[in-house]
């Protein structure tokens, strides 16, 4: 198997049996896109559906938006022999992690599904939403796709902090 990686703003397509895609996302979304006839495949991971109004977007920035990087993910599997008629799709991530940032999750994810509708690609899964974040790992050739939820994990006894010593008692009283 050869892993590929991918973080926000990136996207990688793939046409060759054993390679999975990867990601690991929060409130971000990934697009897993397959044409089985083709048998190539690709995956995106965006930051936010579009930018804001006030917010002037260069070409490196582009890619961290979905408006953009469905587009180029789409056009880079078309090059590979895609037809997009024939792309189904998956759906990930979307998760409203930290309070009081605004639902960005949920905004992501109705924007990633609002773009598949819009585009007349189906999806075969959906897994957007809730509070944790997830793994993603693609297998673009076979359009197979596994998503764990991330549990806490514990710290590693060398990074906990040490408990506090209890106070010694001796029967005095300090003031100050």
């Amino acid at each position: 198997m050869r892993r590929v990686s991918i973080v926000q703003g990136e996207f990688h397509v793939a046409s060759q049996e054993g390679v999975v895609i990867s990601t690991l996302l929060g409130s971000c979304i990934a697009a897993c896109l397959q044409d089985p006839v083709a048998r190539v495949g690709g995956m995106n991971h965006f930051l936010l559906g579009e930018p804001g109004a006030d917010s002037p977007v260069t070409g490196v920035e582009m890619q961290r938006y979905g408006v953009h990087a469905m587009e180029l993910l789409i056009n880079a599997l078309m090059q590979r022999g895609a037809q997009r008629s024939r792309l189904r799709g998956h759906l990930y991530g979307g998760a409203n992690i930290v309070a009081g940032l605004g639902g960005i999750g949920t905004k992501n994810g109705e924007f990633a599904r609002n773009f598949m509708r819009t585009e007349g690609i189906a999806v075969d899964r959906c897994d957007l939403g809730g509070t944790q974040a997830r793994k993603v790992e693609f297998m673009p050739f076979e359009g197979r796709v596994r998503a764990m939820l991330v549990k806490d994990q514990p710290l590693p006894a060398a990074l906990r902090p040490a408990p506090l010593a209890a106070p010694q008692r001796t029967g005095e009283l300090e003031l100050f």
